[in-house]
């Protein structure tokens, strides 16, 4: 009975030493710094650290002097910098309290039907514009929609787009981002002005990953980041994600050439010119080996197809008969993958023209 009456006292004691640990781990907690995908966290902040596409910084630094935009259409190779330009171009525009109000973005992990274009995107549209950044500077009175993978949009929502274009041209401006230009509609092509983002330069792309790198503290030679250049074929993103990953991996240690291969998923040069030796030795059996082992290893065979054509390609082994043949079955076999057709047969099939056009002239 003491012991029960004892309980109260004992209890009040214990949430006050439960309330005072969960205080200090919350401190604790607010101090570190959460762990962001290096892509988000160097993404430009402002349209001056855009890099390599000086047509669109320019048309968007008089725009945002004059707080006036047109409808944009923004289209180019993935990775480099349309959803970050136009991102960085609002944050400038509206300052980071009024941006979540003024800009609506939709992607295409979201739906976007004509029925969405009827009623989200309208109903935002018709909003009003109003109030003033606290920072004092000058707030345009306009909103923006950013409608990003528009070339994945049905041309039904393309078509309810146009109206809703020109309806609310005084409080709404659209931002379409695409990677095929040929996929969005002729009407909304004209509404809009068009910018190519280009792909970024070898230079570029070796300064920022080499910023990235400093930044980060990471260990990496000249000869990777020029591979990893190479690898990522233009797309930031690509290379950036690439490094993270060789970062993870190595765990302060130096990155190589070899650790950006395993990254990326590149066939080895070696592995290829195994192939196409098997190739020129004529024997079916020692080619069907050679692809089983190909595909045991996880290579993927539309990577074998993008190598094995720059090596083909830039041969001088080769004559020219024997390279068009070759590159046409190339083209060929890239549209079955495509398609979803089977990896095994595919290589085994484009194995055994390449071996054909080596040994019909020997």
């Amino acid at each position: 009975m003491q012991a029960f009456l004892k309980g109260p006292a004992s209890i009040s004691t214990k949430p006050v030493a439960a309330k005072e640990k969960s205080a200090a781990g919350s401190s604790g907690e607010g101090k570190r710094t959460k762990p962001i995908p290096w892509v988000e966290k160097y993404r430009p902040k402002n349209v001056d650290e855009v890099a390599f596409q000086d047509e669109v910084v320019a048309v968007l630094k008089k725009s945002l002097e004059g707080a006036d935009l047109p409808n944009l259409l923004f289209y180019g190779p993935p990775g480099t910098g349309k959803t970050s330009t136009i991102l960085a171009a609002a944050r400038e525009l509206f300052g980071p309290d009024l941006f979540r109000q003024r800009v609506l973005e939709l992607n295409a992990s979201d739906e976007r039907g004509i029925q969405v274009i009827r009623e989200k995107v309208k109903a935002f549209a018709q909003l009003t514009a109003s109030g003033s950044r606290s920072d004092g500077k000058m707030c345009p009175p306009f909103k923006i929609v950013i409608l990003d993978e528009a070339d994945s949009m049905t041309s039904a929502a393309q078509a309810a787009l146009r109206r809703t274009m020109e309806k609310e041209s005084k409080t709404t401006r659209f931002c379409l981002i695409c990677n095929y230009i040929s996929r969005i509609i002729e009407p909304l092509t004209s509404r809009c002005s068009k910018f190519r983002f280009k792909p970024l330069s070898d230079s570029i792309q070796q300064q920022r990953l080499l910023d990235v790198s400093e930044k980060e503290h990471v260990k990496i030679s000249n000869e990777a980041v020029s591979y990893l250049v190479k690898v990522s074929e233009g797309d930031l993103r690509k290379a950036i994600t690439f490094l993270q990953s060789a970062t993870r991996l190595m765990g302060g240690k130096e990155i190589t050439e070899k650790i950006i291969t395993e990254i990326a998923g590149v066939i080895p040069k070696e592995t290829i010119d195994e192939l196409l030796l098997g190739c020129q030795s004529g024997s079916f059996e020692k080619l069907e080996t050679l692809a089983k082992n190909l595909i045991n290893e996880g290579f993927a065979v539309a990577q074998l197809v993008n190598q094995l054509h720059d090596t083909v390609v830039e041969s001088e082994d080769y004559s020219d008969k024997q390279k068009s043949a070759i590159a046409e079955k190339l083209a060929e076999v890239d549209k079955c993958l495509a398609d979803g057709a089977d990896e095994f047969l595919q290589l085994m099939s484009l194995c055994a023209l390449v071996m054909q056009q080596l040994t019909q002239n020997t």
